[in-house]
């Protein structure tokens, strides 16, 4: 976690161990925001920076260190800057209106998906005017029912990983369309990366953001359970 006091633009860059830099925005009044080591156990290295004219940003603090995780899963099971929620979040409250304790992860997976599918719409709009650096608010795409592939995919693995299901955000590439999409774990399956059990025989790609718009058309679920058609780039 890392917190600052500062007027002026913060941005909080770290360097994971397979060599892959995120760069994230840093709040600078004092609130603690959480970043997780994505790459897991080895040496990260963070560095924050100030702006100091337009555009352009100076290095105040820099640190090294050797990440030992007890659990492997840990960064994909708490909230973070981009999966932000809490046990109050209205979106996480929800969650036990459509999963049962009687329920295996896998049903309860399949039970969320099919809830962020059929309920949020994509945002057209807001897809058009996006800045960069936009975080997504996971109770507000709940409440306004409405978002851009990020949203979906941040509301989805908010609501898995409150349930304790171990859940990457990830970002990346469909085509030459910048997306987001996610990954989920079971005890019986291990990591599977952007699929989900649908009949107990198929796996598909998780994408939820392609399966609403296009109302699960044959089309786009033939297209989705294509992992070669996406290319990860980030986890969040």
């Amino acid at each position: 976690m890392i917190r600052a006091v500062s007027a002026a633009r913060l941005k909080v860059i770290i360097l994971c161990p397979s060599g892959v830099k995120y760069t994230y925005n840093l709040r600078g009044d004092n609130t603690w925001e959480a970043y997780l080591f994505s790459d897991g156990d080895g040496e990260y290295k963070v560095n924050v920076y100030r702006e100091v004219t337009s555009g352009k940003y100076a290095a105040i603090a820099s640190v090294s260190l050797h990440a030992t995780l007890k659990d492997p899963n840990a960064p994909f099971l708490h909230p973070n800057q981009y999966v932000n929620f809490t046990e109050d979040s209205v979106a996480v409250r929800h969650v036990a209106k459509i999963c049962t304790e009687k329920m295996k992860d896998i049903e309860r997976i399949e039970a969320i998906y099919h809830y962020v599918i059929t309920n949020i719409s994509y945002d057209h709009q807001k897809a058009a005017s996006v800045k960069s650096g936009y975080i997504p608010d996971v109770d507000k795409v709940f409440q306004e029912k409405k978002g851009i592939c990020f949203d979906y995919a941040a509301l989805m693995t908010a609501m898995l990983r409150a349930y304790g299901i171990p859940t990457k955000l990830v970002v990346g590439y469909t085509g030459d369309e910048y997306h987001a999409w996610i990954s989920t774990f079971t005890q019986e399956s291990g990591w599977v990366e952007g699929a989900i059990f649908f009949n107990g025989t198929d796996w598909k790609l998780m994408d939820p953001t392609f399966a609403s718009s296009a109302n699960s058309s044959k089309e786009i679920m033939e297209y989705i359970a294509k992992t070669s058609n996406y290319t990860a780039k980030y986890i969040y």
